[in-house]
């Protein structure tokens, strides 16, 4: 029998008895389905934070100068954090040594932030993002001003007591107002409002139009920073290329003016986009092999039942394949016939559940924070786990139909 056939038969099969074989096909059909979910949640997350994230939170093509060197969940191996605590603070002299080193093409700015709260009157106080900085944070950050503008680098050098504000706090404090002129008060600082950021949307549901952004020369800066230090400096480079350059200016800089010997490790952090991405492949890597391990163990009850319902079909036929053998079928024919079968069943699962994956997918996307983003290799696995598990599960009962001898077969009513 040619495999065009016995996939003609097993789609026979499915027709004839339909309650049958949606129960064959449910174990595939729901692990399939949960894999192609997962897995297109974790790779829209992925891109995510590799398109969105960076730009917005990180900055693209940059590093920053910490007093501390981690990153964040998984990327803190190593990190001993009672030695972290006896690094220096970092001050105006270090900031000016990096920036003199780093090559001339390179931009950077000074990033002080926390979250505290603001008022104005007639409304109730609320938490902000507050951030002490310089002008060239907004370009850094690609934060474009939709009202009014950002402050100047006279302003800073002024510690003028402007304010520039997110969407989210604009319509907070000012709702149906111009902000342009008023006040708000941050921990009870009054500040001018001059400009309002463009929306910027939410990251993993966390939004980023609640800013207040002031220079850090302004009062602003002893709110978040009390000590008076930095509590970091952002470096862009023009190219991904030309970050490892600055890096090592960064590092060759601070090393010397805090004069550590050669055998002596850094004692301030440098973080890099790579360093912070390396945390969220390995917490991508995690998720896959968490997320899998539940679809796997639909596969493998799917996989029993599909061989339950094989062995049931051999039963059955056992006259058939007598006729079949009588005619002149060898074994091989016979086996690959129940074969074509199980793959035949268990890939038609598989597929069902692609579709359905990809709708579950799509409304946690709608429903959620969580974005999702299809990945084409995971479409792929997934119909060749499916006929894997078909073939699998159909090599028992097909051995068995291929050894049975023709003559008692024939005798089989």
């Amino acid at each position: 029998m040619k495999t065009r056939d016995a996939v003609g038969l097993a789609l026979s099969q499915l027709r004839v008895q339909k309650l049958k074989s949606a129960f064959t096909l449910l174990g595939v059909t729901i692990g399939v389905m949960f894999l192609i979910a997962v897995v297109s949640i974790v790779e829209g997350m992925g891109r995510y934070v590799e398109e969105d994230f960076a730009g917005r939170l990180i900055g693209k093509n940059t590093f920053t100068l910490r007093r501390f060197n981690n990153v964040g969940p998984g990327g803190n191996r190593g990190f001993d954090a009672r030695t972290a605590q006896r690094n220096p603070l970092l001050r105006m002299t270090d900031i000016d040594a990096v920036r003199a080193a780093i090559p001339a093409n390179m931009n950077s700015s000074i990033a002080n932030e926390t979250f505290k709260y603001a008022s104005s009157p007639g409304s109730r106080p609320r938490q902000v993002q507050a951030v002490a900085t310089d002008a060239n944070y907004f370009q850094i950050k690609t934060f474009a001003v939709e009202k009014g503008r950002a402050f100047s680098d006279q302003e800073v050098r002024a510690g003028a007591t402007v304010i520039v504000i997110g969407v989210e706090v604009a319509e907070h404090f000012f709702p149906g107002l111009n902000p342009e002129g008023r006040q708000l008060r941050v921990a009870g600082v009054p500040f001018t409002v001059i400009g309002v950021v463009e929306k910027q949307g939410s990251v993993f549901g966390f939004s980023l139009d609640r800013l207040a952004i002031a220079p850090y020369t302004s009062p602003m800066g002893r709110i978040i920073r009390p000590q008076r230090d930095i509590s970091s400096l952002i470096v862009q480079a023009p190219r991904q290329e030309d970050l490892a350059d600055g890096v090592e200016a960064a590092r060759g800089a601070l090393r010397a003016i805090r004069g550590l010997r050669a055998s002596e490790p850094d004692n301030f952090g440098l973080v890099t986009q790579d360093a912070a991405f390396g945390f969220i492949n390995q917490l991508k890597g995690r998720l896959i092999l968490f997320g899998t391990a539940l679809p796997a163990i639909s596969l493998i009850v799917g996989a029993m039942v599909i061989m339950n319902i094989m062995l049931v079909a051999v039963a059955e036929r056992t006259r058939e394949i007598g006729v079949r053998k009588a005619l002149g079928a060898k074994r091989s024919d016979i086996m690959s016939q129940f074969l074509v079968e199980a793959a035949t069943l268990s890939t038609l699962g598989a597929l069902i559940g692609i579709g359905l994956g990809l709708g579950l997918a799509e409304l946690i996307a709608a429903l959620t924070p969580l974005p999702a983003a299809v990945a084409p290799w995971s479409i792929a696995a997934a119909i060749i786990t499916g006929a894997g598990v078909g073939i699998a599960a159909g090599l028992y009962p097909a051995s068995r139909a291929s050894q049975l001898d023709p003559i008692a077969a024939l005798r089989q009513e």
